[in-house]
């Protein structure tokens, strides 16, 4: 078995959910979460996104800049902003996993900065707490 944690843009978790389920795999966990790439909390503002779609947040987005602590122990110019994300968690049997990523990396997939982050982790077990199921039976 293995462990998906899936980063994806906020408005992508339909698609992304979509994708899971059509290959038999609905069971996951959805966080809310805020984070930074390699491009520091930059956004591309070179996305066109559509009406309701600006910088690729959507409408009402706020960027939660990081303490001012942080910024002038390391000498920050300018504060360093945290986008929002969605974070989904997924446990699949080894013999899916490929196909699972690839139907992520498809429904999520812009070609741009922000598109997300798939990391796969071996898990040993899993157990159903009401019937004591336990690891693919669990699933």
């Amino acid at each position: 078995m293995k462990e998906l944690t899936i980063i994806i843009r906020r408005h992508m978790l339909h698609g992304t959910k979509k994708a899971l389920e059509e290959l038999g795999y609905p069971s996951m966990s959805i966080q809310s979460v805020d984070g930074r790439g390699k491009q520091k909390g930059v956004i591309n503002k070179n996305i066109d996104y559509g009406d309701e779609m600006r910088d690729g947040l959507s409408a009402g987005v706020r960027l939660v800049p990081t303490p001012s602590v942080y910024a002038l122990e390391h000498q920050l110019s300018k504060p360093v902003l945290y986008v929002p994300k969605k974070m989904l968690t997924v446990v699949l049997p080894d013999s899916v996993v490929e196909s699972a990523v690839a139907a992520v990396i498809t429904a999520n997939q812009t070609g741009s900065h922000g598109d997300g982050k798939i990391f796969v982790s071996p898990i040993e077990m899993s157990v159903t707490v009401r019937t004591g199921e336990r690891n693919a039976e669990a699933l």
